[in-house]
């Protein structure tokens, strides 16, 4: 049925679109343990097309108080196209882990937090 999404991704796909991203900027991950208090944390659904193609996303928790992070997020996650093909549409959800300096990890791939 076109239009219809499928179940989502199974963890090795979610593995594979975080590495994808990681790839893509090296110069934004946060290296190392990430700090105890990170200005900005949400979680973001995204849509992918058979092709790899970014077809929507839903932020299922979003950073209100950083709407800029929304942004560059956004934009990040649009520009890091094509991902991999999963071969038919499918999503996936993952936790952007946002420090002030702009660099982040994903909690798929996170080397953790340092504690307070």
């Amino acid at each position: 049925m076109p239009g219809r999404q499928a179940p989502a991704a199974d963890p090795a796909y979610r593995r594979a679109a975080a590495s994808h991203l990681y790839r893509r900027y090296p110069d934004r991950i946060y290296q190392g343990r990430l700090p105890a208090m990170l200005y900005a944390i949400g979680v973001l659904e995204v849509v992918v097309e058979g092709s790899g193609r970014v077809g929507s996303f839903k932020w299922l928790r979003a950073p209100s108080h950083a709407p800029e992070v929304v942004t560059q997020i956004e934009r990040l996650v649009r520009d890091a196209a094509p991902f991999p093909s999963p071969g038919s549409r499918t999503s996936y959800i993952d936790t952007w882990l946002w420090d002030r300096s702009g660099r982040f990890q994903l909690d798929t791939l996170t080397e953790g937090q340092l504690q307070v």
